[in-house]
């Protein structure tokens, strides 16, 4: 009788222990960190030990109890179920919030925008300066013909196919997925109803999309992209030259930023000024209005342009008209 009394007392300190530690681990769990918040951003890397990640925690300050951060992580099996990622976490987070934050894998995404327009090389820049892909690891995929057949895009490159918009990529994205997104981006914008209506116009989805970066790259007013996709339109059905400056400065490497007269006369598969049609590809990558413009152009007749020095273009029917224009808004031409 009093052996059944001591291990009955027993067993009632023995629960009492642990309820009182369940309800210390609960505290724990569901107490915030700090008692003001400090944003901290932590990277787990793939294979890492969930040790090692505590130690980390610890480190920039979000976990202050390692121990008991382990045995709640253990006692849910959230330590065998953190993510890999890239963390902004907070000492305003419980330890369950923090641990629900890694398992469900909540990374951290960094906001990217690129301009319309934007070609090959500037997102390979603005990638790299956001810290998310060097800048020789995005041009050599952009040119991977396997890549590219696979994605059913056309030409020497992904050029033309990189939709402008604002993107969010995690860190440790990788060139191939960076260039799924967008591409992936450009053929929800491109219905096939588009690619329809370029083939009812007797062009390629492909030469649409280039003459649309050019239309894109010669003016940044809305209301002057018909215009602009008109004038190109007659000039090609007539057999004219498109003689469009963005595309010889496309062809020059390293162009300095001043556009010569040499180079007007230098022949390249870019130079509109010596090739009577489109160049190969797209020279950027234009947004969903230039390409409307392209696929739906004024019903116009004119067939030349000239800046005015104020963003906007004087439009000619003929060239003794657009010659006029010119010695009016360029003079030193």
């Amino acid at each position: 009788m009093r052996t059944a009394i001591i291990i009955g007392l027993g067993l009632l300190s023995l629960c009492a222990v642990m309820a009182g530690a369940a309800v210390s681990l609960y505290r724990y769990a569901t107490k915030p960190v700090g008692g003001s918040e400090t944003l901290a951003v932590v990277w787990i890397k793939p294979g890492q030990s969930f040790s090692e990640t505590v130690a980390q925690l610890q480190e920039a300050g979000l976990v202050t109890a390692p121990n008991r951060f382990r045995w709640l992580a253990a006692l849910t099996g959230d330590d065998r179920r953190v993510q890999a990622g890239e963390y902004r976490l907070s000492t305003s987070m419980t330890p369950r919030a923090m641990l629900n934050t890694l398992v469900r894998g909540r990374i951290l995404l960094h906001k990217v925008l690129i301009p319309e327009g934007s070609n090959l090389f500037r997102i390979s820049e603005i990638l790299e300066e956001a810290g998310l892909v060097s800048r020789d690891a995005f041009l050599e995929k952009a040119s991977d013909r396997v890549l590219m057949q696979a994605l059913g895009v056309e030409g020497p490159t992904f050029e033309g196919y990189l939709f402008p918009e604002t993107y969010h990529f995690p860190r440790g994205v990788t060139a191939e997925e960076v260039i799924r997104t967008m591409v992936a981006h450009f053929f929800s914008i491109f219905l096939p109803s588009w690619a329809d209506r370029a083939h009812a116009m007797g062009f390629t989805v492909h030469q649409i999309v280039t003459l649309a970066s050019i239309v894109e790259k010669e003016t940044g007013k809305p209301d002057e992209r018909a215009l602009i996709a008109a004038v190109f339109m007659n000039r090609l059905k007539r057999g004219m030259r498109l003689e469009s400056d963005p595309t010889v400065i496309y062809g020059i490497k390293d162009f300095d930023g001043n556009l010569t007269r040499k180079d007007l006369e230098t022949p390249t598969p870019y130079n509109t000024y010596q090739i009577s049609a489109l160049p190969p590809g797209p020279i950027g990558n234009p947004g969903r209005a230039a390409i409307e413009a392209v696929l739906y152009p004024s019903g116009e007749s004119y067939l030349y342009f000239v800046s005015k020095n104020d963003g906007s273009h004087q439009f000619s029917r003929t060239l003794a008209e657009h010659k006029r224009m010119v010695r009016r808004y360029q003079p030193r031409r």
